[in-house]
């Protein structure tokens, strides 16, 4: 007679985990592509929970050395840059490119290096000599080809762009002048080169700059070595670098205040660290745009620019300005960090534009097919930073927590017939008021739990508490590190519950019936609740862009996170 036990049902049939994940539960490996596009959409290299940044690093560099597919490496690193808002990985990826596949490294360069700061990243991680190729081999410098890559950038780069790039250093955009070596293509280039390795030439002082330059910076101020940037002389500077000059030579706050205000192409965090005074530091204010003065609050506030009524009026104005939001697109999540971070002191009026903003930034969240089961986990793993830990004074004070909420929160009031589920070892029964905003919905969803986790809870409350109602799939945000719990045969308890949400719906709605799984990472691990099919999809990522994703996938099957790579265009 069969065997009763290994027949007796269709959760027989159910996927074996094969894999053990870094809390030590059961889970499905991701394949190589699944994986780096999962790391790329939320790897900083910062310290995780569960992970240093080493050893994401060498994670990593594994996972590149698996895939042979160089094009599906440039268009992860664009997916990352464009679509994920990441900055360490897509510029990792592109190193990496750098020593496989010179020619695709042209081709994405100048698109996921859009701006200094991922310049000086690609730079330093050249130089440590990380990234090797299939031979073994790795650079710390720059070869001709990679030189030519960053000479175009610089030579190609507009002049508030270099501006902004000259912010920071180890390593400075001074650094990788030197080591670049570009050809400037007239007087005002090579004067502005010279300025960049030199700017004690024109302040009458460093102010940051060198105070010698070996590569002969001084625009033929001084024999010999001098000749390199010369004819170039201080009249060939752009306007904007001689008003820069200006501003930071002016000896009162008032002249200091009237140049930033006409300072239109520079940024203001250029012209923030010679700023003289509360009067400079309000005009600099007026130069930010609106997701400037969201980010900047505590620093506004600690240079008594919030001091005025008009200042808070004026903030509070642009960080609430409707057509600007709907304009750019933002969502919640931009609108959250800023009031999580935000300083005590930081006046109410602006705290109210903060949560207006966010309501306002729902309208550009998706609204999906049908209400859904909004699994969210509130273990104790998901307390670390979602950036990971970077040092003291480097650590985001969002937590996972706080963005899993958010997203909950966004999805419940662009579709307010779905339910959420907070759980970790428990599932929670969250009472929501629909009349909060949706800041003070995300910040009370944050506050349950903190235990163990079991990610196949709100699978099990929707079979249960909720059987009789009908749902277009269930959305799960976690760090998927569950380990509390099994399902049967082998399985995870997300698969085993998974399949029976999908034969209850099908009671209820018909055969038809194709309820869809979505299984959000918020960290860079490896494996998976949830194995990858048709009903199913891991997506990795804290951006606002998961949100079209999971929209897409709802309504279409054919929609998948590495065929959502794959389609970017090189």
């Amino acid at each position: 007679m069969a065997n009763k036990s290994l027949f007796a049902s269709k959760t027989a049939r159910l996927p074996r985990a094969d894999a053990v994940n870094e809390a030590g539960g059961r889970a499905y490996k991701l394949e190589p592509k699944h994986a780096l596009a999962q790391v790329a959409a939320t790897g900083t290299f910062g310290n995780a929970f569960y992970n240093t940044a080493e050893t994401q690093l060498d994670e990593v560099l594994k996972l590149i050395d698996e895939i042979d597919d160089n094009q599906y490496l440039a268009k992860l690193a664009l997916y990352a840059r464009e679509k994920a808002f990441m900055k360490d990985m897509p510029a990792a990826l592109l190193v990496a490119l750098s020593v496989r596949d010179t020619k695709l490294m042209h081709l994405v360069f100048d698109r996921v290096v859009d701006n200094g700061r991922v310049l000086r990243t690609v730079f330093q991680m050249i130089r440590s000599g990380q990234f090797k190729n299939k031979a073994g081999k790795g650079r710390v410098g720059l070869s001709s080809s990679v030189q030519r890559a960053f000479q175009r950038w610089l030579n190609t780069a507009s002049v508030g762009k270099l501006l902004s790039a000259s912010i920071g250093n180890d390593p400075s955009l001074r650094d990788i002048l030197r080591m670049a070596r570009p050809t400037p293509k007239d007087n005002a280039r090579r004067a502005m080169f010279g300025w960049l390795t030199d700017k004690s030439i024109f302040e009458g002082g460093s102010n940051g700059g060198a105070s010698g330059s070996e590569d002969g910076s001084t625009m033929g101020k001084t024999p010999g070595k001098g000749k390199k940037w010369a004819p170039a002389t201080e009249a060939d500077l752009p306007v904007e670098v001689q008003s820069l000059i200006a501003y930071r030579n002016s000896e009162c706050e008032e002249a200091q205040a009237l140049i930033a205000g006409g300072l239109d192409n520079v940024r203001w965090d250029l012209l923030s660290d010679a700023a003289k005074g509360p009067k400079v530091w309000a005009a600099l204010a007026r130069k930010m745009g609106p997701q400037a003065l969201r980010m900047n609050l505590n620093t506004l506030l600690r240079h008594d620019v919030l001091a005025t009524n008009a200042m808070v009026d004026y903030v509070a104005d642009r960080i609430a300005d409707e057509s600007e939001i709907r304009r750019s697109k933002q969502f919640p999540y931009q609108y959250f960090a800023a009031y999580l971070n935000a300083d005590d002191n930081v006046p109410q009026k602006i705290k109210t534009a903060l949560h207006k903003a966010a309501e306002i930034a729902c309208g550009n969240v998706p609204e999906l097919p049908g209400p859904v089961v909004i699994g969210l986990d509130t273990s104790g793993s998901m307390s670390c930073a979602v950036t990971g830990n970077r040092g003291r004074g480097a650590t985001s004070k969002m937590r996972c927590i706080d963005v899993a909420a958010l997203f909950a929160a966004a999805i419940l009031r662009r579709n307010p017939d779905s339910v959420v589920v907070p759980f970790d070892t428990s599932a929670y029964d969250a009472k929501i008021d629909p009349n909060d905003s949706i800041l003070s919905i995300a910040e009370r969803l944050a506050k349950y739990g903190g235990g163990g986790t079991d990610c196949s809870l709100p699978l099990v409350a929707a079979n249960q508490k909720h059987a009789k109602r009908k749902f277009a799939g269930i959305v799960l945000v976690s760090d998927n590190e569950s380990w509390v719990g099994t399902g049967r045969h082998g399985s995870t308890g997300v698969m085993t519950a998974w399949a029976a949400f999908v034969d209850n719906q099908r009671k209820l709605i018909g055969k038809e019936a194709s309820p869809k799984l979505v299984n959000i990472d918020l960290q860079p691990y490896q494996t998976v609740q949830a194995c990858e099919r048709a009903d199913i999809m891991n997506i990795g990522g804290f951006s606002d862009s998961v949100f079209n994703v999971i929209s897409a996938f709802l309504a279409d099957n054919n929609q998948r996170f590495v065929a959502e790579v794959e389609a970017i265009e090189l």
